[in-house]
């Protein structure tokens, strides 16, 4: 996730974009720029870091051109650099892009052949080469856009600057947010409404295909065949808070609806579903690699060790592989056994939190082949490890994890089927299957989050309990812990979390009718079990809200509240399960007025031990 804004029109252009950027930072902050037209020139300013990095950059420079755009940078690829931020200029051509090009790796060795130089790391550049390369041939500005795009594959919102066309830029719009907004004689883009609210409160809502040319004459708006397409401008009456929020009211909502997308991010480019196996780029895991790894660690803190803990199951079943999930901050005081047979994973959203850093640190000690699952390029735990998967999430603002975990939970999937292909363990056909019903969850997570309203009147029906409990049995028991976490952090209700076959061990003594116990009793191998425990709970006057699958209608007459959860393959499950856990933390904290984005005495990454 980045963040992109452009303007055409009689204000001070860089003043412009930099106020839009200001506003846009939260959707990145590894660097930021800006390019702007100057004495028919386009002129770049770019900077590593956060946005003030850039203002100490411009300060005082005057520009006289009237459009440019800017661009403030969520690195996917490419190290956060100087040379890798945004805009990308090639010849007579300059790109801002918030998306991910699946295909900029063969695209930029073909420009390589035809004699384009690049100058950075990025899959960016190549679409500033081949808009460029293609003006060079005859194309108009605007043909030369259309005809580059569709050599592209990926996701992409971009703003484009031709030094041609010094009073206009173009802007196109695939998978990823992109806004016009519509002033008295100017027009802006962004990634989102906050950048333009302050000048206007028109705007059109671009779709997919979509490629729109902004000059001081007016708005020109091309579909996909590049027909002229009419849109009809809507009325925005957010206040400006709001609309960074994209209209929740806290950051945190916002991050748990924009959990489909970041599934989409995560799983883009990875996945081969004729050969039905998994590309991880960078990640040596071929055969005479994986045979020589007999062990498995995976090493967490927080929410990220209830990744790990799925992340057990998922290795174990498909690679047959022993697997132990280790909590970070206990793995190197325990003298654990490892060597150059051992793989160890660790797991952070940041990549900088210490405990799992030292224990990373401490497997590379002892001979382990180490690797970094983690959301933040070129963060000490990606530069510790041999080697780095990345998670697509994006920023997340809330101090408590939503869509990194969701993405951790996607990466420890297709860690699983790679490494169970590469064994020969996983079929080929298998491997499909697999893939087909991970592709499906983006749209299935879509249809959860419609239930968040039954999830509301749930949080008001049990807003006095003072103490949850949550079950789950197998493959979902972590996610049961993830459940209970999230209820303690933002809405400071007791909760603990078990493997609901350890009630009786203990726990059941706290269950009357003041205790709600969720659990988690979707259908699979143990589902018989988890029946038996609703039933121990139920005959103890217990109230159990039930998560259960679809299909399931005998629960609806043993649990008091049910949710519903549509029908996957079980190792897909705890994704589904974690939305209506964490929208009922959400509505839980809400409800009660707790400061849901900034929980008390927490930070968002532990960087002490």
């Amino acid at each position: 996730m980045c963040g992109i804004v452009g303007y055409v029109g009689f204000r001070k252009t860089a003043e412009v974009l930099m106020n839009g950027l200001k506003r846009l930072e939260y959707r990145g902050y590894d660097s930021a720029g800006i390019a702007v037209f100057h004495q028919g020139k386009i002129e770049i300013r770019r900077r590593l870091g956060k946005l003030t990095h850039l203002e100490e950059l411009v300060g005082e420079e005057v520009f006289n051109g009237r459009a440019g755009i800017g661009h403030t940078r969520w690195a996917t690829h490419g190290r956060p650099s100087d040379e890798n931020a945004h805009p990308h200029k090639a010849g007579r051509i300059a790109v801002v892009h918030n998306g991910i090009i699946e295909n900029y790796l063969p695209l930029r060795e073909f420009l390589k052949k035809k004699g384009r130089i690049f100058t950075s790391e990025t899959d960016t550049e190549v679409i500033s080469h081949l808009i460029d390369g293609f003006v060079e041939e005859g194309s108009s500005f605007p043909e030369a856009v259309r005809i580059a795009l569709d050599k592209v594959r990926g996701s992409y919102a971009l703003g484009i600057l031709f030094e041609g066309d010094e009073k206009g830029l173009i802007a196109a719009r695939k998978e990823s947010p992109l806004v016009i907004g519509l002033g008295e004689g100017e027009y802006f883009i962004a990634s989102d409404i906050p950048p333009i609210l302050p000048y206007t409160r028109d705007f059109i809502f671009m779709e997919d295909g979509e490629i729109a040319h902004l000059s001081p004459e007016g708005i020109r708006i091309f579909d996909a065949r590049g027909t002229e397409v009419s849109k009809e401008p809507k009325r925005v009456n957010w206040n400006p808070l709001m609309a960074e929020k994209g209209g929740f009211k806290h950051f945190m909502l916002k991050e748990i609806f924009e959990q489909p997308r970041a599934v989409i991010d995560t799983i883009r480019g990875r996945l081969s579903e004729e050969m039905g196996d998994v590309f991880l780029e960078g990640v040596p895991l071929d055969a005479p690699v994986l045979k020589r790894i007999q062990r498995i660690f995976l090493i967490a803190c927080g929410t990220s060790y209830h990744a790990a803990l799925v992340g057990k199951f998922l290795i174990e079943g498909l690679c047959r592989i022993p697997v132990e999930a280790d909590i970070g901050s206990e793995f190197r005081y325990r003298n654990p056994i490892l060597g150059d047979d051992t793989l160890l994973v660790a797991i952070s959203q940041s990549g900088e939190t210490a405990d799992t850093l030292a224990a990373l640190r401490e497997g590379k000690r002892r001979g382990a082949m180490t690797l970094a699952i983690c959301n933040v390029v070129e963060s000490s735990l990606a530069r510790d490890a041999d080697h780095v998967i990345y998670t697509h999430a994006g920023p997340e603002i809330g101090v408590a994890s939503t869509k990194t975990f969701v993405t951790q939970l996607v990466i420890l999937f297709l860690l699983a089927l790679r490494m169970g292909r590469g064994l020969g363990i996983v079929s080929q056909r298998d491997g499909r299957g697999l893939i087909e019903e991970l592709v499906r969850i983006p749209h299935l997570m879509e249809e959860m989050l419609k239930a968040s309203q039954q999830v509301l009147e749930v949080a008001k029906k049990y807003l006095p309990a003072r103490d949850f409990l949550y079950l789950g049995r197998g493959i979902n028991y972590p996610i049961a812990l993830e459940g209970a976490l999230k209820l303690k952090e933002i809405s400071y209700v007791h909760a603990e979390g078990y493997p609901a076959g350890e009630m009786k061990h203990g726990p059941i003594a706290l269950i009357d009718r003041e205790m709600p116990v969720v659990v988690l009793a979707t259908r699979n191998n143990v589902y018989e079990k988890v029946i038996s425990n609703i039933e121990e709970v139920k005959a103890r006057e217990g109230r159990v809200i039930a998560l259960v699958s679809q299909s399931d209608r005998e629960i609806i007459h043993k649990a008091d509240d049910v949710l519903f959860i549509p029908e996957t393959h079980p190792f897909l499950t705890p994704i589904l399960l974690t939305l209506p856990l964490q929208l009922l933390a959400y509505h839980m904290a809400d409800l009660k007025g707790t400061d849901v984005d900034q929980p008390r005495n927490l930070a968002k990454s532990v960087t002490v031990e």
